[in-house]
């Protein structure tokens, strides 16, 4: 009977039951999720220029074709998260791999260009989901190295960009790009076919009084771990404080299924409380430069490789380079992301998000430097290499970060948002770095960059809350 006189929290529950095979296959279901969303993103590196030449199609039009994608991903990342706060996480990624699926196979059949534009613009809204998969492995995965093993998980991108530079490289020559955009669909199959198997995130069910069904998966989760619950009576954080005030009235509770509800106000309205209004732009602002200068030196990468030729006599590489050399460029920057990915997950967890994000934003700013006048190829390609490798580790922690800030109720929608307003960043950042550097205006391009990295260092040192070592909350009354 002493049992039910005790009570513990999940985060108790996943301290206690650690992480093992449990949380592993977690890993692995949303890792392919991030896997599908690198593959259907870098194919746009390829199909690209196959379609200018095949359709003959204008380099707008060409340019067209990502930016679409990018816009179903602005809103694609919006709602997304709405559904998985309202419905569950599970649904979400449910609803956007059927999509993803469907229309990312469908446009490999594609008869002409109208048609092409419009399923990719349905892929890209499908991808808007990948927040979700990381707010699902995250509510999973105990405190205690939570910051590592999101960094191992974010590798999932990087292996998705070089699996998908591999099969460009063996289907574009032989097959075309037709059967490349099949192929790339069948990561989203496997969300749908393995969906059946994935468990619900037991954060978003306690968040939803559902703490019957949430105690069900922890123990399925105790017996794949090998280990034991805490004994006592699992309660959501809302439930806290309740309890240890009316403590007497649990002694004949079996387990603790809440019927009682706080008056839910919207998700808009949670994310600019008093308490994360701050929070929240910042982010934004994260969100919007990371992505703008990501993009930005992938996309400088490429264009300084072929057009820096005809504004000077430095250059990265030939114009008698052969195609191949484009599978070659995609693997040498991805790789690129590797020790950025190793430092982060050695310091993230030591120094802290905030710290972490600043000492690699400012390495990232030192290395790109030097790009402000042309120089010699090979310092060109040390400076994007190593200015790639910081700032894909300061997207890596703020993708950590930022659902760590907001509590349960409004954590994808939330973290959505914020990633609907990076996709803007996305949009612009080919103005700058393929309209300027195209111009000849190289210096001008990594100028913006810089000032751009440079600011949103600086927004780092401004977030009020530093997550290092912090239980995730369910609600906004214990941030």
């Amino acid at each position: 009977m002493e049992d039910q006189n005790l009570v513990y929290t999940l985060d108790e529950a996943l301290s206690t039951i650690g992480f093992g095979k449990f949380q592993g296959f977690v890993f692995a279901y949303a890792g392919l999720g991030w896997v599908a969303d690198a593959m259907e993103m870098m194919l746009l590196s390829f199909v690209g220029p196959v379609l200018e030449t095949e359709w003959g199609l204008s380099s707008g039009e060409q340019s067209v074709i990502s930016t679409v994608v990018f816009a179903g991903m602005l809103v694609g990342a919006y709602l997304w998260g709405l559904v998985s706060d309202s419905f569950g996480r599970r649904k979400a990624f449910l609803g956007a791999a059927m999509l993803t699926s469907g229309a990312g196979f469908l446009s490999a059949f594609s008869s002409n260009y109208i048609t092409l534009v419009t399923l990719r613009g349905l892929v890209g809204f499908g991808l808007g989901s990948g927040h979700v998969f990381t707010s699902w492995f995250l509510e999973f995965v105990p405190t205690p190295n939570r910051g590592t093993w999101m960094v191992i998980f974010s590798s999932f991108w990087t292996v998705g960009t070089i699996f998908e530079a591999s099969l460009a490289w063996i289907i574009m020559p032989r097959l075309g790009w037709r059967w490349l955009l099949a192929v790339s669909s069948i990561p989203s199959f496997l969300i749908v076919l393995f969906y059946g198997l994935t468990p619900e995130s037991p954060r978003f069910l306690c968040m939803k009084g559902r703490t019957t069904e949430a105690h069900h998966i922890l123990e399925n989760g105790a017996l794949l771990n090998q280990k034991k619950l805490p004994p006592g009576i699992l309660v959501s954080d809302d439930h806290v404080i309740e309890l240890k005030e009316d403590f007497a009235s649990l002694e004949d509770t079996h387990l603790m299924s809440s019927t009682k509800k706080k008056p839910n106000n919207s998700s808009m309205v949670t994310i600019f409380s008093s308490k994360l209004t701050k929070t929240t732009l910042l982010l934004w602002f994260l969100y919007f430069g990371n992505t703008f200068s990501y993009y930005g030196i992938v996309l400088l990468t490429s264009k300084l490789s072929s057009d820096q030729s005809k504004c000077s006599s430095t250059a990265l590489h030939s114009e008698s380079t052969k195609d191949a050399s484009l599978y070659v460029n995609v693997f040498i920057t991805s790789l690129a992301e590797v020790p950025g990915l190793i430092l982060s997950a050695m310091i993230v967890d030591r120094v802290g998000r905030k710290l972490s994000m600043e000492l690699m934003f400012i390495l990232g700013f030192i290395l790109l430097l030097p790009l402000v006048t042309p120089q010699h190829a090979i310092v060109t390609t040390a400076s994007l290499f190593g200015a790639r490798m910081f700032i894909s580790a300061t997207f890596t922690v703020a993708c950590i970060y930022a659902p760590e800030v907001y509590p349960t109720s409004v954590r994808a929608t939330g973290v959505g948002i914020a990633t609907a307003v990076g996709r803007i960043g996305g949009m612009v950042c080919p103005l700058v770095a393929v309209g300027l550097v195209s111009g000849c205006h190289q210096t001008a391009a990594v100028v913006v960059f810089e000032v751009v990295i440079f600011l949103s260092g600086l927004s780092v040192l401004f977030f009020p809350f530093e997550t290092k070592g912090r239980e995730l909350t369910d609600s906004l009354d214990v941030l």
